[in-house]
């Protein structure tokens, strides 16, 4: 129901207010969000509210366990094949409402072939008041990115005429919606109506309460842990990407104004602010990269300036959801996709191709079963990005060089997955040599091993000592050799330089 997209307005405003980091950040109903929110909540309110009260929790704990680091796990490309997936997904979810159709199921695919197959059925009041609020939209977007600073020499008119055109394209979406309310108005007073309307919006503030653990059906009650069972994975993405989008709206903006943003500090705010939210029937709310965009281009100075949007929007609800009855469907999906088809980033593919091609897997994988299930998209993503990093601990790069003692020098710290690959190097070059050679290991590049290591490293002096072979370490940082000195391997020598490893080997051999 649409009033429940102004309950979860306003809680995030005032929390924010008080816990929040950024002075630009505004929490609220997303459309990311909301699409996430409709794979698990089912189109239920009460599964919507409980979602959030658990995801709030998650949130809340994940701050007190400074767990905030996590976030660097989720790579750029899942970031960007997840959000230009859902620029497609949730703008083709909104083209039934430009043609007035009904009926059009939710599932991606299927709603392609559907609207295809139904354009003939479109309604055309509904098709030209979208698409010409589409043009407007894109218009007033672009006059907004040309329009050059009126200087404070330049006269009185030429500053009242780049405030007037600021403001009219910086408050775009309002004037547009306001401009179609009127228009619809003005059918239902001459008594035709050729537009699908927003139809009644109950009035009044929702109830201050607990959410409900249990819902009622005409089957029985559906029971608290049922409906967890059925949120699933919800559980986990609906709060992570919910952290995500707010941290990376407010980093964008920090970055601007020279400040830093501490992830679990955001936590705990977006966690106070899903869980208190949901006393009020909020869904899941997370950071809004339009309204945070106006709050910066309007000049806002601290979070507080939540405080007037929350009182506006508790406004709207005790006096003018009357006024939203005539607010045609087709303008709120011409501002919905003129809002979210920006989020679709073309250019990261040839980006990615010319810096890293391997990074092209991630995101086309994510970008893909995206549009299949969000979470399955994400999931995915993050474990080939997981199994792409893990492939690079694995396999270091290993530079291996000289003659009479070989020098070889890993490229980064040893860790357990990487200890059979060094090994492999090392004796595949040591020992298939004629005759076999001695090595010198440069640990320069190497800050930290873990036991696993230790043991490889004394099953490798005890096989090169086998063939009548010494290892020598040169460049040990400190940390990496009290472990070995704790490790009291058999045969360990070390060497402040490669040049006196080189010198000690070459006596020991001459």
């Amino acid at each position: 129901p649409l009033q429940y997209g102004l309950y979860s307005s306003f809680m995030g405003c005032f929390v924010y207010c008080f816990l929040g980091t950024a002075k630009d950040v505004t929490l609220g109903p997303t459309a990311v969000m909301s699409l996430l929110v409709s794979s698990y909540a089912f189109h239920e309110p009460v599964y919507a509210v409980l979602l959030t009260f658990l995801s709030g929790c998650i949130q809340l704990a994940m701050g007190l366990l400074h767990l905030g680091f996590l976030l660097d796990f989720i790579s750029c490309p899942v970031i960007k094949g997840f959000t230009s997936a859902a620029s497609i997904t949730i703008s083709f979810n909104q083209v039934k409402n430009i043609l007035g159709l009904r009926g059009i199921p939710r599932q991606f695919f299927l709603q392609v072939y559907e609207t295809l197959r139904r354009i003939g059925e479109t309604r055309a009041g509904d098709a030209v008041l979208g698409l010409s609020c589409l043009a407007a939209l894109a218009g007033l977007r672009a006059m907004k990115s040309r329009l050059p600073r009126a200087a404070r020499t330049e006269p009185l008119a030429a500053r009242v005429s780049y405030l007037i055109v600021w403001t009219s394209a910086t408050a775009r979406n309002a004037l547009v919606v306001l401009f179609a309310g009127l228009v619809a108005y003005s059918f239902q007073v001459r008594g035709s109506q050729p537009l699908t309307l927003t139809g009644n919006i109950p009035q009044g503030l929702p109830p201050f309460r607990l959410p409900r653990f249990s819902m009622a059906t005409p089957n029985g009650t559906v029971p608290f842990r049922a409906m967890v069972e059925d949120m699933g994975v919800g559980l986990a993405v609906v709060p992570l990407m919910g952290l995500l989008e707010t941290v990376a709206i407010a980093k964008a903006f920090a970055s601007e104004n020279d400040y830093r943003i501490d992830p679990n500090q955001e936590l705990l705010a977006m966690g106070f602010a899903n869980l208190l939210g949901s006393f009020v029937s909020s869904y899941p709310i997370t950071g809004s990269f339009g309204r945070t965009a106006v709050n910066a281009q309007s000049g806002v100075c601290t979070p507080a300036g939540g405080l007037v949007t929350g009182t506006l929007v508790l406004l709207s609800l005790a006096y003018l959801t009357s006024l939203f009855y005539y607010i045609p469907k087709a303008a709120l999906a011409a501002v919905i996709i003129s809002a979210v088809v920006p989020m679709f980033d073309a250019g990261i593919f040839r980006t990615l191709w010319r810096v890293k091609r391997l990074d092209l897997v991630p995101l086309c994988v994510t970008f893909l079963l995206c549009f299949w299930e969000v979470q399955y998209g994400i999931v995915a993503g993050l474990l080939v990005s997981g199994i792409l990093l893990l492939y690079s601990i694995a396999r270091p790069p290993v530079k291996v060089s000289g003659e009479d003692v070989l020098l070889v020098q890993p490229g980064s710290s040893l860790h357990f997955p990487a200890i059979e690959c060094l090994r492999d190097a090392v004796c595949s070059r040591a020992l298939a040599a004629s005759p076999p050679r001695s090595v010198i290991l440069d640990c320069c590049h190497i800050s930290s091993i873990d036991y696993t290591v230790v043991v490889g490293l004394a099953e490798l002096l005890q096989e090169l000592r086998k063939h009548g072979l010494s290892l020598a370490f040169c460049n040990l940082q400190d940390p990496v050799l009290q472990v070995l000195r704790s490790a009291d391997l058999e045969g360990f020598q070390h060497f402040p330089s490669r040049e006196e490893a080189g010198e000690a080997l070459g006596a020991l051999l001459g």
